[in-house]
Order: structure tokens, then C-alpha cells, then sequence
């Protein structure tokens, strides 16, 4: 029998793409053993208020929604590959100017408005890197990828998100472990934060390994070098040669771009709604302040850096759980039996914290419900955010999902404070809710893709 596909060529490429989601999840998850300390040496002695604390730890978002609209300019006018290798540098500059935001003023400096404004100017730099890479990474692998096994290859991406969030939670808790409250606040979140340069400079050296993919070549006029690619790809030149006639039938007679709204409004509108219940659930609530959530419960600060290590763990498990399972079962079982699991969880929250019972059965459900999640919304959002969209339009309407999806990821990680501030189980009973409309959203408006070509699911739109 012969092979349909490189494997060694096709994950090697793969793997370094999925450093970009390394990077998102390590950037993202670096504020959570950092945000207290931030509050400690920038927030209260400047006398500002809880609002002015989660906007700070959020601003980084800011960056990313501006990443996330910029995505589609840069991949469409730069490719794929050198769109990731600009993410790259953002990474790098924010990790050390996040560390050592004095270094724009040449001294050291006191706490201050000024210095606080420059913190969070290199934390939106960073931000725009993760939400270039948020989006081009998966697109990168879902056009690199063979149909019946790129549901599993963009899985990745979410692994290497979160395994980057968990490697940032064990650096944490590595720089801060023995140190006192002192150090910590004055000078062992800047540890954290420039810890960041060591991956981004790896991503940035291993990119200029990999090839641009071969949809975007076709897109750019660039025939022989998609075929060149396709031939690195996979080992039976017939196969090469139909795909190739496929993407260039599905791109036209001609390179140009479609306009946004060429297939309908509905995959457009599916797009941003998976975008949108992926962080209206409530994740990265509980990702950011998951140190001080288990604090709360009532957990020393070594303990709550460890349960946040544990937690990371159970993510890992679980999202591979997904990597394993969705090109089996399909998108849409995962999607739905994730957004009950959740529900199951953040209402268990919800009404814990209406009893004032903080204990294990907290910790539990906030497992559950995470688990949940890391199976299902975590990386089946990516997959479909990449795969639904036709090749002529994919790169400006994945920029519109993956915008929207960090501007909902920064309303629901900013207003969480202030949330709390007024009812802790309200709080978390929104976020069940949200997990109960998620499934119904998917239940009745998302197509099944597992299995398809990015051609065929074209065909799919062209036919509603």
C-alpha cells in the first residue's frame, strides 16, 4: 500500500507552526502568576481602583483584537509563513519590555501612571503576536493538512496552547517558589514575563525551515512552488496532482481575493459565533486568575500556584483526548458534549458560591468544567475557525472570528473583578448559561466538516 503522506515532513511542519500557539498560551497564562504582583508594585501604590486592576491584566487583549483584525492583511499580503515570523519578533520585544518597562525611560524608575502606560504598551505588542499567531497558525496547518487528518493536526495548536500555559504556570512557580512576597512583587514577575524570549526566538529560527503552504501559493500565482510543496507532502503524485487541481478550481480563474460577504453571511456569522461562546463560557477567567480563584477558596499562595499546575495538567489530558477523538467522532458531538459538561461544572460554581461552601467539591467542578472544555471548545473552535472558510476569503474572514473573538475575550477577562465584586454566583451562573446556548447554538447552525476538503466544504457554502 502506499503512503498517502510524508508523516515525518508533514508534523515537523506542523510542530513549528504550533509554537506560535505555544507562544499564545505561554503570553496569555505569564499574567496569572504575575497579576498579583503587578497590582502590588504598579496598582496600589498609585492609589488606583479594581477596574483600572483588570484592565491591566486584559491589556494584552487590546493587542490581540488589533492582531486578530490585522491578521487577514498580513496573511494575505505577506503569507502565511512570514505573518507568523512577524508574530515572532512582537513575542520577543514584549516578553523582555513587559520584564523591564523602565528600559523606554532609561532608568529605573518609580511606580507610576507613565510606567504603568508603557507596561501595558509592550503587553498590547505582545498581544498583537499572539492574535496573529491565534489565527495563522491554525490557518497555516489546515492548508498544510490532508482532510482526513487535519482535524488532529490543528488539535495540536490547542496542545501547544496549553502546554504553553502549563510550562508558563511550572516557571512561575519555579521563580517564585521560596522567595518572599517582597521579591516577588519587586523583581520576580519580571522574570516571568522576559522568561518568553527563550520560545519566541526559537519559533522565529525554526520558521525559516518551513515552507509557505500551497493555498496561499496558488493564491499568490505561485504554481510550481505549490506543487513543489504538495510533492514534499505527500508520496503519490496523483494524489499531489488532484489536490493541486482542486485548489487552483476552487481559487478560479483568477488570484484575487473575494470580498467577505461572496458566499453568504451565514458562514461568516457561524464564525464569529464560535469565536464568541468559545470565551462567553468563561475560560479564561479561569485561566488568568486561576492562582487568586484558589486563593479564594482558601489556599496558601504556594498551594494555589501548585492546584494551577494541577489544573494545567488535567487541560493537557484532555485536549489530548480531543487531538485523538475528533477526526473520529466529527466537530459537532465534542462541541456539544463540552458545552453540558461545562454547563454541569459552572453551575455546580454558581451555587457552591451562593452557599458560601468553598472547599474540594469547588476544585472539582472547576476541573470538570475545564475538562470540558480543554475537550472540546479549547481546540474544535480553532479546527472549524480554520476549515469552514473558502479558500478565496479564508484569510480576511478568519481575521473577522478571531477578531471578535478576542474583543470577547477581553470584555468577559476585564469585567470578571468587578463581576465578582457583586455576586460571585451570578458571576459563574452567566457563564453556565452561556455554555448551555452554546450547545443549542451548535446543535442547530454548525455543518459537520470532518472528513471534507477545504474544497468541499466550499462547495458546501456555494450550494446555501
Amino acid at each position: 500500500m502506499i503512503k498517502q503522506y510524508n508523516k515525518p515532513y508533514l508534523f515537523g511542519i506542523t510542530l513549528v507552526a504550533t509554537l506560535g500557539g505555544l507562544l499564545f498560551g505561554y503570553d496569555t497564562a505569564v499574567i496569572s502568576g504575575a497579576e498579583k504582583s503587578i497590582e502590588a508594585y504598579l496598582i496600589r501604590p498609585l492609589g488606583l481602583n479594581s477596574l483600572i486592576h483588570g484592565a491591566t491584566v486584559s491589556s494584552a487583549l487590546i493587542g490581540c483584537i488589533i492582531g486578530g483584525v490585522l491578521s487577514g492583511f498580513f496573511s494575505n499580503r505577506l503569507g502565511r509563513k512570514k505573518t507568523l515570523l512577524f508574530a515572532s519578533v512582537l513575542f520577543f520585544l514584549s516578553a523582555l519590555g513587559s520584564g523591564y518597562p523602565e528600559t523606554l525611560f532609561f532608568t529605573r524608575g518609580e511606580p507610576s501612571i507613565g510606567l504603568l502606560l508603557v507596561f501595558n504598551l509592550y503587553r498590547i505588542i505582545g498581544g498583537i503576536g499572539v492574535g496573529l499567531a491565534s489565527a495563522v497558525s491554525p490557518m497555516y496547518i489546515s492548508e498544510i493538512a490532508p482532510a482526513d487528518i487535519r482535524g488532529r493536526l490543528v488539535s495540536f495548536n490547542q496542545f501547544a496552547i496549553i502546554l504553553g500555559m502549563l510550562v508558563v504556570y511550572f516557571v512561575n512557580w519555579a521563580i517564585a517558589n521560596g522567595q518572599s512576597i517582597e521579591w516577588i512583587n519587586a523583581i520576580g514577575w519580571r522574570y516571568m514575563f522576559a522568561s518568553e524570549a527563550i520560545p519566541a526566538a526559537l519559533f522565529g529560527i525554526l520558521l525559516l525551515l518551513v515552507p509557505e503552504t500551497p493555498r496561499f501559493l496558488v493564491l499568490s500565482d505561485r504554481n510550481e512552488q505549490a506543487m513543489s510543496v504538495l510533492n514534499k507532502i505527500y508520496s503519490d503524485k496523483l494524489k499531489t496532482q488532484t489536490i493541486f487541481s482542486e485548489i487552483k478550481q476552487s481559487v478560479g480563474q483568477t488570484t484575487e481575493r473575494a470580498k467577505l460577504f461572496s458566499y453568504g453571511k451565514i458562514v461568516i456569522i457561524i464564525g464569529i459565533l464560535l469565536s464568541v461562546f468559545q470565551q462567553f463560557v468563561g475560560i479564561n477567567v479561569a485561566l488568568y486568575y486561576a492562582p487568586r480563584i484558589f486563593e479564594s477558596m482558601g489556599a496558601a499562595k504556594d498551594a494555589s500556584m501548585l492546584q494551577t499546575i494541577v489544573m494545567g495538567f488535567v487541560n493537557v489530558v484532555f485536549t489530548v483526548v480531543a487531538i485523538l477523538t475528533v477526526d473520529k467522532w466529527g466537530r459537532k458531538p465534542l462541541l456539544i458534549t463540552g458545552s453540558i459538561g461545562m454547563a454541569v461544572g459552572m453551575f455546580a460554581i454558581s451555587a457552591l458560591a451562593f452557599n458560601n461552601i468553598i472547599g474540594i467539591g469547588t476544585l472539582i467542578f472547576i476541573i470538570i468544567y475545564t475538562a470540558s472544555f480543554m475537550m472540546s471548545w479549547g481546540p474544535i473552535c480553532w479546527v472549524l475557525i480554520s476549515e469552514i472558510f473558502p479558500n478565496r476569503i479564508r484569510g480576511q474572514a478568519v481575521a473577522v472570528a478571531v477578531a471578535f473573538q478576542w474583543f470577547a475575550n477581553y470584555l468577559i477577562s476585564s469585567t470578571y473583578p468587578a463581576m465578582m465584586e457583586f455576586s460571585s454566583g451570578m458571576t459563574y451562573g452567566f457563564y453556565g448559561l452561556m455554555a448551555v446556548i452554546s450547545a443549542l447554538f451548535v446543535w442547530k447552525m454548525v455543518p459537520e466538516t470532518k472528513g471534507k476538503s477545504l474544497e468541499e466544504m466550499e462547495k458546501l457554502w456555494k450550494k446555501r
